[in-house]
Parts: C-alpha cells; structure tokens; sequence
C-alpha cells in the first residue's frame, strides 16, 4: 500500500496533504509525512525567538565596528530579518503542505543519493555553532560558579554543559515547543537589561564611537545585511522541518509576520550589544562584556544563567534536529540515537579557538563561505517546487528509493556549482550573488537537459 492509498477517503483542506500518516510521542521524530501538528502560532513564534539568540550574531556586531554607524546596523539587521522571514516563508511551504522535512523535500530536485550533499551542507554549519554556542554557555556557568562558590573550570562546565544539552535534545519537538516557550520570554527579558545596561555604562563612548560618525552605505552595509542573514541561512533550507509542526490554519502572511517578528527581536539586541559593547571597549569575548556591563552581582549571575539557557534553546531547535535528520535518512538511525550522535560531533568543533578575540573575522569569513553554498540550494528548492512542480509534490515518489528521483540529478549538481561560483566571485554579498545564477541555471537544464528529464517527469 502506498502512502497516497492510506489517505484515500480521509478528508483534508488540501488535495495534497497526506493525513493521519504519524502521530508521534515524546521524541518518537520521524521522516514519515505527518499530520499531527503540536505548535499552534504563538507557540511556533516563541520557539523561533527563542531558537534565535546566538552569540554568533554578537560576534557578528563585533565585527563591524569602524566600519558601519549604529544606524547602519540596525538598517542592515531590519534588511536581513525581512529578507529571512519571506525566505522561510517560501522554502517552508513545502513542509507545512506535507508534512515532511527537508530530507524528503530535496529529494524531487536532487535526487535520492544527491540528497546528501545539501544534507551535509546543512549539517556542518549546525554542529560548528552547536560547539561554539555550547562553550560560550559553559563559559557564563563557569563564570556564575565563579562568582558565587570561587570555582572554575570551564572543561567540566562545558561536558556537563553539552550533557545536558544531549538529554534534553533527545525528547524531540515536544520537548522543543515547552522548552522554547518557556525560554524564550525570559530571553529576552534579559536581552533588554543588558541592551539597557550597556547604553547606561557606556553611552558617552557609543556616541561619540558608533553614532557620531558616518559609515557607508555601500557594498560594506550590504555585505553587513547579508552577514545577519547568513546566521539563519542555514535554517532557510531546513524551515520543512519546523513548518510541518505547525497548524495548518495558519496562512502565508501570518508566516512571515511570525518569522519575523521573532527573529528581529533577538538579532536586533544581539548584534547591537555587540557592536556597541565592542565600539566602547574593544572587547569582543560575550562573557567578559557581560561581567563588566553588570555591577551588580545577582543581576550579572542572573544574567549569566539566561545567557546559558539560551545557547540551550538555540541549539536544540537549530543545531541538533537538522543533523539528526540528515543521520536518520543517510544511515537509517533513529531519532534518539542520532541526536546523541550530534551532540557528540559538537565536541570536535574545537569552539574553544572559535571565541577568540582573533577569531571574529574567522566567523564572519566561515558564514560567508557556507552561505556560498545555501544560496544555491535555496534557490534551487524555490524553482523546483513553485516554478516546474506548480507546488505540487508526488509523495509516493518522494519515499519511493527505487522510483524516479533514484541516485543524482545533474541538474540540481551543475546549477549548485554554478551559484558557488557566483557567489565566491561576490563573496562579501554570497548569498545574493548566487540566487540567480543557480535558480535560472537549474530551470534551463531541467527543461532542456536529457539526463534530467526523468526528475521533471516524475
């Protein structure tokens, strides 16, 4: 029986949309098509805000100082959150329509074996920041057991730390929604005393360092736009995996106000303490800019304790279920097991070298480089499904390993290396860069194209 024979009779609002496919429990995730839906809009929107305070992003403000004025940033970060929520918004309609993930999404354009490469490509990114964000949550737990009991050892704090992590990863999007629902509110909370503190201790040198001088507007500001959204590219290719938890009521605007209205918040105060706190001081490592923006101690461990809970939320949405789904598909694992596989992997990304003061140029370089290759992806997921399929997926095909989309399609292979190089040639602007070239690339050798005419068919 295949899958569209079990949904046979069984009503639904879309033609299309298999139903009562797989009602999972507590971290029982599944590449199946599902119909259960657990985040109703409110609960998908704090997961995202919570999902979305990365220290990267700090790091990412950091490093555009002497470059852009305050304004410019926070222009550069309302340009970037826009174009990601659209972005999410598009690339996530597919999972919502369905229920699958991105696992079984890509498979109608790059074929069963090509699958694996955005697989990878996804996958490398979420584990380097599920590493770099872990030690920097390890470091505010080290710093509160300093300050309170005199004890430190930041080794100990991190494996404890990642542990922790691991555990909490392996209950799945159930565990996600409360986790991030709770958080998430607290984040922020604490987002807007340390914005409000850092103006209050250093508002004379954030004047006359951020706001008194002139920038630019060119291809700096707009390489800075792109460095905010390549924090969340990598989530622009996975977004299926998120969407096909939420309820189908809710529409395509009411997405992208979702998107965005979550994400804007924590980038924006993310990105602005970081370059005000680096503009006035010229430190860049997060903890120690904390512990100096806060006199007082409760309020600093406090603080600190929101600082960690959010690297938890961060990467349990971001960083653990992308991989796990990537070791799901190629080797057949389940859900638990590879998340605990994920977890592990993060200890080899060495994010004790990543936070360096020296490093921060390094980061932006790493985001630069692999959004390089997601916007290729990206765009050839978007031509795929709305502009050849109409928006219309066969998911007997989808799950079928034998079927049409068997091995790799070279569409999908040639366009992809097309927008690298593209986006290489502009690296400072990657992601732009390369939507074009992939997108009409891929178009035309699907049309024209023999060796890939079967996908098309299909």
């Amino acid at each position: 029986m295949t899958i569209s024979d079990t949904n046979k009779g069984v009503g639904s609002k879309e033609d299309h949309v298999p139903h009562a496919i797989d009602k999972k429990g507590l971290g029982e995730e599944s590449l199946a098509p599902q119909e259960t839906r657990i985040m109703d809009p409110w609960s998908y929107l704090f997961a995202w805000l919570g999902g979305c305070v990365s220290i990267g992003t700090f790091t990412i403000g950091s490093g555009l100082v002497g470059t852009l004025n305050l304004l410019q940033v926070f222009i550069a970060i309302a340009i970037g959150c826009t174009v990601i929520g659209f972005a999410l918004m598009i690339n996530g309609a597919a999972g919502h329509k369905y229920g699958i993930p991105m696992m079984v999404q890509v498979r109608s354009a790059f074929g069963f074996t090509g699958s694996r490469i955005p697989a990878l490509v996804r996958s490398v990114p979420a584990i380097v920041w599920f590493g770099f964000q872990s030690w920097i949550g390890a470091g505010a737990l080290n710093l509160v057991s300093e300050t309170l009991f005199g004890y430190s050892n930041i080794v100990v704090f991190f494996i404890g730390f990642q542990f922790l992590q691991i555990f909490l990863s392996v209950l799945g999007f159930h565990g996600i929604k409360w986790l991030e629902n709770i958080g998430s509110v607290f984040i922020i909370g604490s987002l807007v005393y340390m914005f409000v503190s850092v103006i209050g201790k250093y508002g004379d040198e954030i004047s006359t360092n951020l706001v008194n001088v002139e920038g630019t507007w060119g291809a700096p500001f707009w390489g800075a736009t792109m460095l905010f959204l390549g924090i969340y590219a990598t989530m622009m290719l996975n977004v299926s995996d998120y969407s096909r938890e939420l309820r189908r009521s809710v529409g395509r605007t009411r997405q992208v106000v979702i998107y965005a209205n979550s994400i804007l918040p924590a980038t924006l105060f993310m990105g602005l303490i970081g370059l005000m706190v680096s503009g006035a001081t010229g430190e860049v490592d997060p903890i120690r800019v904390f512990s100096n923006a806060v006199d007082n101690k409760l309020l600093l461990v406090i603080t600190l304790l929101f600082i960690a809970f959010a690297q938890v939320t961060t990467n349990i949405l971001n960083n653990v279920v992308p991989p796990a789904y990537a070791l799901m598909d190629v080797f057949k694992l389940n859900y638990k097991t590879s998340a605990v596989l994920v977890g592990l992997l993060a200890f080899a990304t060495f994010p004790w070298e990543l936070v360096k003061d020296e490093s921060a140029a390094g980061l932006n370089l790493f985001i630069q480089t692999y959004s390089a290759f997601l916007g290729p992806i990206f765009a050839i997921l978007v031509v795929d499904y709305y502009v050849l399929r109409r928006q219309v997926l066969d998911l007997d095909k989808l799950y079928d390993e034998t079927g049409d989309y068997k091995g790799f399609n070279p569409a999908a292979l040639i366009a992809m290396v097309v927008g690298i190089a593209a986006a290489l040639t502009f690296s400072s602007v990657s992601w732009y860069a390369s939507l074009i070239p992939a997108g009409l690339t891929y178009y035309l050798l699907m049309r024209h194209l023999p060796a890939a005419r079967r996908f098309l068919d299909g």
